[in-house]
């Protein structure tokens, strides 16, 4: 049985309060580090927060702190293994969505284990139309789709992850995501089965989808800090988007 995922988006980091896009891979603001002890808190308050057996969390720098703070009780107190993935990164290759060299992270965060971060890492421009982490809108969705993949056949029951608000929104759940807030959701079986039996997906083996818990969904996220509604792919997220790209995207 596939697992349950527990999504959160970083908290507030500083080219967040300044909207200052030339930060390169920002750290958390002081907000941001308020913010993550009320992550930590809300989760300690949950049920599912205690059922989480791995950790994954994008290697950027402010995901990588949100994680050492907001789920610390988890890693320390429970031993929860963290996996760092590349593939969990921000959409866009502004400096502020575009990370530092892993032998960098490794340095700042020495409890992680970065030697399984894809080695391509933070390259988003090295040979553009093949590289999986470009700023296209195809590479995007293909990218999300990797990441449901890679955890779908995963023997933990409930995994958390902790992620970036646009590539959240536009490749994996179509939801808004406020600074340190969480949903939680199951893989869509019935979806999947409906987008294999349209021979949609690569080599038509259908798209991962997921369905966000209605606890969640309902208010606005656990903290009931996030917009509520579906939203995905729109003009102006991407250089190149397009309709055809749009219809992609899992509904």
């Amino acid at each position: 049985m596939p697992p349950t995922l527990l999504l959160i988006r970083h908290a507030q980091a500083l080219h967040n309060v300044a909207d200052d896009w030339s930060l390169h891979d920002p750290a958390l603001s002081e907000l941001g580090e308020q913010q993550c002890k009320e992550l930590q808190e809300s989760l300690k308050n949950s049920k599912i927060g205690h059922e989480v057996e791995l950790i994954v969390v994008s290697a950027m720098r402010r995901t990588l702190q949100t994680a050492s703070i907001g789920l610390e009780w988890l890693i320390k107190e429970k031993g929860i293994k963290v996996l760092p993935d590349a593939g969990w990164q921000e959409n866009a290759d502004k400096p502020c969505d575009t990370g530092s060299p892993i032998a960098t992270m490794a340095q700042e965060f020495p409890d992680f284990d970065f030697s399984v971060v894809d080695p391509l890492y933070p390259d988003k421009t090295t040979n553009l139309a093949s590289n999986p982490y470009a700023f296209t809108g195809k590479a995007i969705l293909a990218r999300g789709q990797t990441c449901l993949k890679a955890l779908y056949s995963r023997p933990e029951k409930v995994i958390a992850v902790v992620s970036h608000s646009g590539f959240l929104r536009v490749a994996v759940a179509n939801r808004r995501f406020f600074n340190a807030d969480w949903r939680v959701f199951d893989y869509d079986g019935e979806k999947m089965r409906e987008s294999k039996a349209n021979g949609e997906g690569i080599d038509g083996q259908g798209m991962f989808a997921l369905k966000e818990w209605k606890e969640t969904e309902e208010n606005g996220g656990a903290m009931g800090r996030s917009e509520k509604g579906f939203f995905t792919m729109v003009q102006g997220d991407y250089p190149e988007i397009d309709d055809e790209e749009t219809k992609e995207m899992p509904k």
